[in-house]
Parts: structure tokens; sequence; C-alpha cells
């Protein structure tokens, strides 16, 4: 492999965990648990137009995760930089003391980067994904390099399971679900669509948004006031899900848009594939 591998390299747990398909299941949990935050969902829902684009954002979001992971070292920091330089210039006004603030403050990208992080290693493992405990840190500890791009100072990011398990019981109290959080979950059942497509967004986004809010930790279930099925429940129906997704020949898969793995396994070589079996080799 003589081309740049980027931030990662194909001997990374990063590299194999996110070419799996269950990654979008995780990325809709992420958004419920970063609605939670107050102010991150405030800035959210003063600087996006998710709720007229929903898809248009979902795709935006799912290639700044794919080149950050797949492409080369420039294109991620670029991308970064690019990042860096919108959240720069965007504020939000706190919903409960009217202060203004800034989308970049540290406190809230750090909320954004583990509750992102959590929940692709949280889907990923509890669908079938075979990470050891040593993997998993490894996994949190790799993901620092992502966090330094929107512009986080790397010692201050949680680096392996216990230090994101101690950020997240420190900022518990900070959590709630208010008007902001609710329109994030009322979005998330019923993203807008056209009209053709409100059939299939019922029969199918349903389901995969229900599965995602049920993969969600106890304690997000209480502030939204909805209950989940018993854990059990839950994780049968994450391995059953990743089982069928997992069916379909990843070449195919991949050729969905972005297409920066296949990108990078061209630049790579063929030994450059994703594959979670290849975790620790």
């Amino acid at each position: 492999m003589d081309g740049d591998a980027g931030l990662f390299t194909p001997d990374s747990v990063t590299w194999h965990l996110h070419g799996d398909p269950m990654m979008w299941i995780a990325g809709i949990r992420a958004l419920y648990l970063q609605a939670l935050h107050p102010r991150a969902v405030r800035g959210v829902m003063e600087n996006s137009d998710f709720r007229s684009d929903a898809w248009g954002r979902l795709m935006r979001t799912a290639t700044y995760v794919r080149t950050t992971v797949y492409g080369t070292t420039e294109d991620a920091e670029r991308a970064g930089a690019r990042v860096r330089k919108i959240h720069s210039m965007l504020g939000a006004t706190d919903p409960d003391t009217g202060e203004r603030y800034g989308v970049d403050e540290p406190e809230l990208l750090l909320w954004v980067h583990c509750a992102e992080i959590d929940s692709y290693l949280h889907v990923g493992r509890r669908s079938g994904i075979p990470l050891t405990d040593a993997q998993a840190d490894r996994y949190i500890a790799e993901q620092r390099a992502r966090a330094r791009l929107v512009g986080l100072v790397t010692d201050a990011v949680p680096g392996d399971r216990a230090a994101l398990a101690a950020y997240f019981e420190s900022v518990r109290p900070v959590l709630a679900v208010g008007a902001d959080a609710r329109a994030v979950d009322e979005f998330l059942l019923r993203p807008s669509t056209h009209p053709l497509l409100i059939p299939a967004r019922e029969v199918l986004w349903r389901r995969v948004a229900h599965l995602a809010y049920a993969s969600l930790p106890p304690y997000a279930h209480e502030l939204y006031g909805r209950p989940a099925p018993e854990p059990a429940v839950v994780t049968r129906r994450l391995r059953a899900t990743g089982t069928l997704l997992r069916c379909v020949p990843a070449r195919l898969r991949w050729q969905l848009p972005p297409k920066h793995i296949l990108d990078a396994i061209a630049r790579l070589g063929p030994g450059a594939r994703p594959a979670p079996y290849k975790v620790g080799r």
C-alpha cells in the first residue's frame, strides 16, 4: 500500500468498523443522543436546514465522516478546516438564559463527538461486530484524530471506554428534553420526503428510527419519556438487522454515495478492503 491512507490506516479499528452498514443506524442514534444537550441542539435548530433538506443534510454528514475516515490526509484536513470555519461564524441563543454563544464552544464540540463515537461503537458491537474491549478502547483513542479536526484539544477528549463513561456521567445533569429535542424526535420519526415516498418512510424508515431510539442508554429513554423494549429484545433486533444488511455484498453497498471506501481501495489496493474480521489481525 503505497498511497496515502489518511488519518487512519487499514490496520486501525476505525477503518473496519466504519465500513459496516450498521453505521447508518448508529448515526441516527447519535442524533437522538446529541439532541439531549439543550445548547447543542439549539445550535442545530438555529443554523441548520435539516427539516427542509433532510436527505441533503444526511448525505453531507455521511460525506464528512467518510472523508475523514477514508480520504487522504489532505482531504481530511481540508474537510476539518471547512467545518471549523463554518462553526466559527455561527452562534445560537441559550433557550434558558437568552445568552448568545458560539456553536464551536469546546463543551458542545465534545458532546457531539462523544455522542457520535459512543453510538458507532455501541451499535457496532451490539449488532454483532466482534470487537474486544481492548479494540473498543483502541477505536475511542483513534477517534481523537477526528476530534482534533473540529477544533478540540486531543488530551481533553476521552481515550478509552472508562474515560468515555466518566464523561457521560459528568454531563448527565446538563441533559434535558425541551422543545428542540422534541422537534428532532418528531423529525427523525417523520422526516420530510417526496409524497410518493411517504409509504416507504412509514414502512422502512420508522422501523430504522425506532431501532436507533431503542438502542439509546436508559437515561435517554427516561428523558424522552418514551419506553423502549427490553434490552435483550433490542439486542436481538440489532443483531438480526446487522445480519440482514451484511448479506448485501459490500461492493454493492459501497456503490451508494459517498463512495469513499471504493476510492480508498482503488488508492491503496485490495488489501485495504474494510472487514470487521480483520481487526487486530
